[in-house]
This record gives structure tokens, C-alpha cells and sequence, in this order.
């Protein structure tokens, strides 16, 4: 019996030895340092975001399907009502949740590049504004960050300004995706949303559009500047329509976030991009970023790379309802000479040198 005593004795000596070196090693491990926590919630950040633009609406019609063939089939039945009920409704101001904004999960999004938001001039709350995003890059991070989320402070450097971003409207004809670009202030990228916004809701009001769009998306890598303006015209002429002064806008740093495989000019590949995007609205780019686990693997987030973006000069438009093809040409080459200026006088502030410079195709 004293032998078993002992022995047991010596297991539970042996057990609670065990136990606080085990707690001494847990103890020795350094915390997280709060750059590191930062850093992951950043991380974090851009994550949900990116796959919230690639499968958000894809996910979300596939399970909208499959539910059809389950019991609870009334869910996706009763939304499609919904939706056809609501259809015009991204035409017609959307439903905008200030909230949303003010996330702060948008702050840690701006930190991960960081994102910066640069004013040249004042824009009066009296007059309504298209402002130009140029250039569009991959996935519009810069015209994202500064003219739907708050982190970048719009609102306090522009008083009395709302801004709002147009999108391809193919996008609010997806589930649940629709919802979710309408209560950030998104838009489609058509005559009757923009026009809606330019003369239904007062003045203050500063439509943001990329104007390249999928046809500049092509052209993106770093290094290299191109922007597709000569032949795009139509927001010129919604400015002329509805009296809206034109601003121009830089993102510094856009094209650098991914780097793409670019097809020449002629190449089947290209070809086959070019059909795509005039069928779907939008070109498939083979592009790639930096991993989940680690900056120097590769994967579907953007590289950490900052990002200023220059909001330039307003350039004042008369109201014409009619414009003619002289006037919408006037003031379109009135806007590419101020956006040629916004470039030129700011380029080597922003990380490009003196020689770099501005292709317009």
C-alpha cells in the first residue's frame, strides 16, 4: 500500500511539474504586439472586401438556386418578388446607409495600403459634380476607399458634399450583392441613375465615375500609365445636361496593387478579352497578388502599396440640355488638359519621377 501511495505521489508531483512548465512556456511566448494585431485586422479587412466584389453575388444566386429545391423554397421565391418589385430602385437614388460608412472596418482597409485623399480646391455645396476617377487599375481600390467609405475624411475636406461611385449595372442584377452596393452609395454607370442623382436630389451632390472602365482595366501594370478618355465623351455630355462641373481625379499608385499577364494588341488572347467584355460588360484580366499568409507568395489580395488620390480643379459647365458634338468636344478637351495638369504637377510628389508620363488612348 505504501509502495502504491508513493507512487501515485510521485505521478501527481511529476503531473503539476508538468502543468507549470508547460504555463512558464506559454508565459515565455511573446503577445501579439499591437502592430502585429493591427496588421491581421488589416489584413482582414481587405479580405472580406476583395471577396465580397468576386463572390458575393455569384454565392449568393447559387444559393438562392439551390434553395429552390428544398424546403425552404419560399426564401428565394419571395426575394425574387422582391427584386422585381425594387428593380428600378439603383436607378432611382438606391438606398444609401449612412452607417456604412463610418465602419471601422474601412479604417483598417485604408491603413493596409494606406490610402490618402489629397484637396486642391473647394467645391461649393451650391453646384452638383462628375468627378473623374482615372485611372481604373483592377479593382478601383482608391475610388473605393475615398468616395464610398468615410476613412479618408471626404466629407470634412469637402463640406456639404455627398459623394457616390458608379459601377457596371450588371452588378445590381446579382442577389444580395445589389443590397449590398446600394447601402454603400453605389450606382450603375447609366444616363437615367446619374441624371437622377445630377437633378433629383438638390445640389452638393459629386458622382464619382471611372471613366476608363473594363477597356483601361487591359492596360493596367505597373510602370505604365494609360488611361482610355479620347473616345469616351458621355459623361460630358451628362454634365452639359444637367449644368454638373467636371473634376478630375488622380489615384497615384492604383496600377501597382496587382500585376497582370498583358496580351498584345492582336493576339487571340486579347481578342478573346475584347468579346467578353463588349457580351458581359467587363474584361477577364489574368492578374495576381500577394498570398493570405504571406506578402511574398502569390494570390488574390492587392499589395500593400500606397495610394494618394488628387482631387483637382472644377471646371465650371454651362447647362445645355441639347449640347451639341462642338460643345461636348470643347469641354472634353477642356477636361483632359485638366487632368494632363493634375498629373503633371503632382506626379513626382506621388512616387513617379519627372519623365513619366500621361498616354491617352
Amino acid at each position: 500500500m505504501k509502495t502504491i501511495i508513493a507512487a501515485c505521489s510521485q505521478n501527481l508531483s511529476g503531473s503539476r511539474a508538468s502543468i507549470q512548465t508547460a504555463l512558464r512556456t506559454l508565459l515565455a511566448v511573446p503577445w501579439p504586439s499591437q502592430r502585429d494585431v493591427g496588421s491581421a485586422l488589416q489584413l482582414l479587412a481587405v479580405l472580406q472586401w476583395v471577396l465580397s466584389f468576386l463572390l458575393l453575388g455569384i454565392v449568393s444566386l447559387l444559393l438562392l438556386i439551390y434553395l429552390l429545391f428544398t424546403s425552404l423554397w419560399l426564401i428565394p421565391v419571395l426575394y425574387v418578388a422582391w427584386i422585381i418589385f425594387d428593380w428600378d430602385t439603383p436607378e432611382k437614388g438606391g438606398r444609401r446607409l449612412p452607417c456604412l460608412r463610418r465602419w471601422t472596418v474601412w479604417k483598417h482597409f485604408r491603413d493596409y495600403f494606406p490610402v490618402k485623399l489629397v484637396k486642391t480646391h473647394d467645391l461649393s455645396p451650391s453646384h452638383n459634380y462628375i468627378i473623374g476617377s482615372h485611372p481604373h487599375g483592377i479593382l478601383c481600390v482608391g475610388a473605393f476607399c475615398n468616395f464610398i467609405t468615410g476613412s479618408t475624411g471626404f466629407e470634412e475636406l469637402f463640406p456639404g458634399i455627398r459623394s457616390s461611385l458608379t459601377t457596371l449595372a450588371g452588378n445590381f442584377r446579382l442577389p444580395v450583392f445589389r443590397e449590398y452596393l446600394m447601402s454603400g452609395g453605389l450606382f450603375p454607370v447609366t444616363r437615367r441613375a446619374i441624371g437622377y442623382l445630377l437633378s433629383q436630389k438638390g445640389t452638393g451632390n459629386a458622382v464619382a465615375i471611372v471613366i476608363g472602365g473594363a477597356a483601361e482595366s487591359l492596360s493596367c501594370r505597373p510602370g505604365v500609365t494609360t488611361l482610355i478618355l479620347k473616345n469616351r465623351k458621355g459623361f460630358v455630355r451628362m454634365a452639359l445636361r444637367h449644368g454638373a462641373f467636371l473634376v478630375p481625379s488622380f489615384s497615384f499608385g492604383e496600377n501597382d496593387l496587382f500585376r497582370q499577364v498583358v496580351f498584345e494588341e492582336g493576339s487571340w488572347m486579347r481578342s478573346i478579352q475584347r468579346r467578353f467584355q463588349k457580351m458581359m460588360g467587363f474584361a477577364p484580366c489574368l492578374f495576381y497578388g500577394r498570398g493570405l499568409t504571406s506578402c511574398h507568395s502569390r494570390g488574390f489580395l492587392p499589395y500593400a502599396r500606397p495610394i494618394t488620390t488628387v482631387v483637382g480643379e472644377p471646371l465650371a459647365v454651362p447647362k445645355a440640355e441639347n449640347p451639341s458634338r462642338e460643345l461636348v468636344d470643347r469641354y472634353h478637351e477642356l477636361y483632359i488638359s485638366a487632368l494632363l495638369k493634375l498629373f503633371n504637377e503632382n506626379k513626382t510628389k506621388y512616387g513617379l519621377s519627372e519623365s513619366d508620363e500621361l498616354h491617352i488612348l
